[in-house]
């Protein structure tokens, strides 16, 4: 069958590929732990589930403005005062399939065929993909883990070039968990300006941060420049809601209208029931946040001390529930990439890791320690023994 040119340049997703594999092996009957998948096993807020209950019972299944509700568009524009002081409104939101959906919207909205996206890596896995599937041409500018893999604006000064229109900067982050200050994001925020780029600022996990670190985000620098800065956001992770796919952007209405355009002639509004289960979580209350970072940073602590007790380099994360450690020195003739050591892993301590590769740093593998304390020490000593080849 005929398959489209742009098609065949694009990898699926190795977080979505590895979970794949994971749950074909626990279908033959093997145990498998899943460390690979970004997903909080906490449950949705009863709230929200009422939320969406109630919307059943009163019939509320029709279509609904592409953008959101109103009241929903509200919400969102209301979190970004609530929580950092911007001042925005309903025309400033939309509300769309999840993150990815808000992401790719925006790609196609301000990326010409041709135009550079400058995106820092270690990076989320969809980045690449999506900006090959608008015509960009993505350019990475790689950090260290010394660097607590976070990029300077002297690094992206060097990566600029003619061709350069957009930045990608993602805080949390994933893969790392690390997070820019609030000092070093406007510093990255003024180079932008005067260099004419626009920031896609991924603040998806800005509400899972950890103390010292406070949430930090661009929403004010956005009210200061609505011009030059799209936020994205979402519930999937806050609100333990990654099945029903709700992801939001705080944007100039301009940009909101366009990506309307396309979410318009693509996939129309998002599920109306998820949409007031999502006004629920937006207004509160909060609990679960609070009480998924208290397990977080414990789950983060015990799996950095097993980590770095191997040996391995590794930044401690601020926010978000990966551990990005350098693992390339347990590398073997029969394991010599981050994706055969994943592999090897897999078979022989049926423990399912994401390799660095999809994120552009192939020394590395990413954990995710969203899981409860017992799975994640068990997962981690069967690691460990293939690891030290014990």
């Amino acid at each position: 069958m005929r398959i489209s040119d742009r098609l065949t340049r694009i990898k699926p997703s190795a977080t979505l590929a590895v979970n794949a594999k994971a749950l074909e092996l626990r279908a033959q009957g093997r145990e498998v732990i899943s460390l690979a998948v970004g997903q909080p096993d906490f449950d949705t807020p009863a709230h929200v589930c009422d939320a969406a209950k109630a919307a059943l019972d009163e019939g509320f299944t029709r279509y609904t403005p592409v953008p959101g509700i109103p009241e929903l568009r509200e919400a969102v524009a209301g979190y970004y005062t609530k929580f950092y002081g911007a001042k925005a409104c309903a025309d400033n939101a939309i509300v769309s399939n999840g993150g990815k959906q808000v992401l790719y919207n925006l790609l196609m909205a301000v990326v010409n065929p041709g135009d550079e996206v400058l995106i820092p890596a270690p990076y989320w896995v969809s980045y690449p993909a999506m900006v090959q599937l608008v015509d960009g041409v993505s350019v990475f500018v790689p950090t260290t883990a010394e660097e607590k893999y976070l990029v300077t604006v002297e690094a992206l000064e060097a990566a600029r070039t003619d061709k350069t229109r957009v930045l990608a900067l993602n805080s949390p982050s994933n893969p790392t968990g690390c997070c820019y200050t609030q000092e070093q994001l406007e510093a990255i925020a003024k180079w932008a300006r005067d260099n004419d780029i626009f920031i896609i600022s991924d603040e998806v996990y800005d509400r899972l941060v950890y103390a010292p670190f406070e949430p930090v985000s661009l929403a004010k620098t956005w009210e200061a420049y609505p011009e030059t800065i799209a936020i994205v956001g979402a519930l999937s992770k806050s609100f333990c809601m990654t099945g029903w796919r709700v992801g939001y952007a705080l944007a100039h209405e301009d940009l909101v209208k366009a990506m309307s355009k396309i979410q318009g002639q693509s996939t129309s509004n998002i599920n109306s029931i998820t949409q007031k289960a999502a006004l629920a979580a937006l207004n509160g209350p909060w609990d679960i946040v609070d009480e998924m970072k208290e397990a977080f940073v414990r789950r983060r602590d015990l799996a950095y001390e097993i980590i770095t007790g191997w040996g391995a380099k590794c930044p401690k994360p601020d926010g978000a529930f990966y551990l990005f450690p350098v693992l390339d020195q347990f590398y073997t003739e029969d394991a010599p990439d981050s994706a055969a050591m994943c592999t090897k892993i897999l078979e022989e301590a049926g423990v399912a890791l994401v390799p660095g590769s999809a994120f552009g740093d192939d020394k590395c593998i990413r954990f995710s320690y969203a899981v409860d304390d017992e799975t994640l020490k068990d997962a981690l000593s069967r690691v460990g023994k293939v690891l030290m080849g014990k």
